[in-house]
């Protein structure tokens, strides 16, 4: 303790004598303290929400209206990967913190959302959309004011841009293989195609069409119906199919349509275990609202199931159970999510920084082997490769997984052809 009648320069000498005392403690401070942990100037060039000690991302998802049934699983997979990554120390030596914005499933609002988190926040990521439609109405936002977005839905592909990491399957990762495996192991030949109106649906169905009366032999579309996202009657259509007995019913009606569509089927005396239903869009998510005694029998394909035997999905559904309950469900979608920020952690560490074009320099390659589907991998077009699988939906709600693709599919968003 300093004395009154101590003069500056006896101040000082103390000063120096407590600075070489305490020099020799400062080997005991984690590294993370120093060299570990670069400077803000450095990894930051382009104005982002980084500081010395956090960096701000945005999720960018529909928590209410017809497409909360499908996104809340997305939001909070997002959630556990960014706390997992926090409590292993963060990226860069810095804490994620979150900005959570509502699409409140309309296309419009989602653009809206994703230019306050680029340029009022400035986000340095944005893990989000479901919809193609809602990704569509933010990609030209993402570009104009740079902006890097994980999309986590299986797509219709046909897209590619250095502002997006694709997480989800692009079509033909998704459909062309349960296709095959339909007609091979079944024998089934006609088929009836239901969406929800708009780009997605539409587009798979094209690529679905072109697969089945160009590659499968024999085989041909016997209807094809759209419904507005949100329709709750489905008799018609019901109708329809009990009039062309097509060999397969293929299904991409999205969000909480799903609910009306499988409790009418089953009223109208539609039993999945003789009748074929292939969907490309129900994951346990929507099996929660559906109900698992109105879907049981159909098949799925995703990437993705639940139900997955390996070390690391049994580690992640753990996880998501702790975090959110033991009655939550996880989806093909949720799973994706879960896989964006570990992506961007992954890339950001290999770049050394946040910057956005420097994260998409350095996407290409980037392995997450920890990823719950098994493994995944960017691919230079900013897809992931993956494999396909077949799930088989139980009265419990969730999928026996009954066939996958014995090697990773290689993504193709471009396939000649199909477009």
């Amino acid at each position: 303790m300093a004395t009154e009648d101590e003069g500056p320069q006896s101040r000082l000498r103390r000063g120096l004598l407590l600075g070489m005392a305490a020099a020799p403690f400062a080997g005991l401070l984690p590294r993370a303290a120093f060299a570990d942990v670069p400077a803000t100037s450095a990894i930051n060039t382009t104005g982002l929400a980084v500081t010395d000690t956090e960096v701000t991302v945005g999720i960018l998802h529909s928590v209410t209206g017809t497409m909360a049934i499908s996104e809340t699983g997305s939001v909070e997979a997002e959630k556990l990967a960014i706390q997992q990554i926090n409590d292993a120390g963060g990226i860069l030596g810095r804490k994620i913190k979150i900005i959570q914005e509502d699409g409140a499933s309309d296309w419009p609002t989602f653009a809206e959302k994703a230019k306050k988190l680029l340029v009022n926040d400035h986000v340095a990521a944005i893990f989000g959309c479901w919809t193609s439609a809602s990704r569509k109405a933010v990609l030209p936002v993402l570009e104009q004011y740079n902006g890097m977005l994980y999309y986590p839905t299986f797509y219709e592909g046909l897209e590619q841009s250095k502002n997006v990491i694709y997480t989800g399957q692009e079509a033909t990762q998704q459909i062309l293989a349960s296709l095959d495996w339909i007609h091979k192991t079944k024998g089934a030949k006609t088929f009836f195609m239901i969406g929800s109106d708009y780009i997605w649906p539409r587009t798979s169905n094209k690529i679905a069409r072109k697969h089945i009366e160009g590659h499968l032999q024999g085989c041909k579309v016997v209807g094809e119906e759209y419904f507005p996202l949100g329709a709750t009657q489905f008799n018609s259509v019901i109708n329809k199919i009990k009039l062309k007995k097509p060999d397969v019913i293929f299904m991409d009606v999205v969000g909480g349509s799903n609910v009306a569509f499988y409790k009418q089927l089953k009223a109208a005396g539609i039993n999945l275990d003789k009748q074929l239903l292939l969907t490309i869009s129900v994951t346990e998510d929507e099996i929660d609202g559906i109900g698992g005694e109105n879907i049981a029998g159909a098949y799925a394909s995703m990437k993705y199931f639940e139900s997955l035997k390996n070390p690391n999905n049994e580690a992640f559904v753990a996880a998501f159970h702790k975090m959110w309950g033991d009655k939550t469900v996880i989806g093909d979608v949720t799973q994706a999510a879960y896989l964006g920020p570990n992506l961007w952690k992954l890339t950001a560490e290999k770049a050394g920084s946040f910057d956005v074009d420097k994260i998409a320099a350095a996407s290409p390659g980037i392995e997450f082997k920890g990823a719950p589907e098994g493994y995944v991998k960017i691919h230079p077009n900013h897809h992931l490769w993956s494999r396909s699988r077949i799930g088989l939906a139980k009265t419990d709600g969730q999928f026996e997984v009954v066939y996958e693709t014995p090697e990773l599919i290689e993504p193709n968003p471009f396939p000649k052809g199909y477009q």
